[in-house]
């Protein structure tokens, strides 16, 4: 079992930047990708970013460019760093980690508590 807990969610203006944090800690050796999903009111969650253990990244095309994720193999986390943030990317960000059969078998694997990140002026 993984066990995932975010942080750096906040209140943030449109054009500015939030960067989240995901500790992972438990079977952490096994873990094949890292993901950021998200989930605003009314829709349902969507992949953001994704990052292997190999290192390659993947990003929805609402975010390419302007948000990156990275991943610090001594202090067990992952970050999303996010930057010329819209309104519309306000949401639950929830951190995700798939064993290589979670991934396989198109299971979710663990999840984070979630946290709020708000877009408004």
């Amino acid at each position: 079992q993984v066990q995932l807990v975010e942080s750096g969610g906040g209140l943030v203006q449109p054009g500015g930047s939030l960067r989240l944090s995901c500790a992972a800690s438990g079977s952490i050796t096994d873990i094949y990708t890292m993901n950021w999903y998200r989930q605003a009111p009314g829709k349902q969650r969507e992949l953001v970013a994704s990052i292997t253990s190999g290192g390659r990244t993947d990003y929805a095309d609402s975010v390419k460019g302007r948000f990156t994720i990275s991943g610090d193999n001594v202090k067990n986390t992952v970050y999303l760093q996010m930057n010329s943030l819209k309104p519309e990317d306000t949401a639950v960000y929830y951190c995700n980690s798939q064993f290589l059969g979670d991934y396989l078998n198109g299971d979710f694997g663990s999840w984070g508590q979630g946290t709020q990140v708000t877009v408004s002026s």
